[in-house]
């Protein structure tokens, strides 16, 4: 059990890094960041397409991360 889950989150690990790198990027520059974050944050800038599709494929390798790593952790590893 310990082997599969140490397989499944490298997997995981490879997968959302590809996901990020293949992103477009919001803005450029620190006055895009600043104001693109804030639309972001208001809903005025909805994302559409493949990025919408890698926006929430990536919230879901981030998850799945984050609870093979609690799993591997604390419950495989006594």
């Amino acid at each position: 059990m310990y082997t599969v889950t140490l397989v499944l989150l490298a997997i995981d690990a490879i997968a959302m890094i590809v996901l990020v790198l293949l992103q477009s990027g919001k803005s450029a520059g620190l006055s895009g960041a600043i104001s693109g974050g804030a639309e972001q944050l208001f809903g005025k800038q909805k994302a559409r397409g493949v990025d919408a599709i890698m926006h929430k494929a990536t919230i879901v390798t981030a998850v799945l991360f984050f609870v093979l790593t609690f799993l591997l952790g604390y419950i495989l590893n006594q």
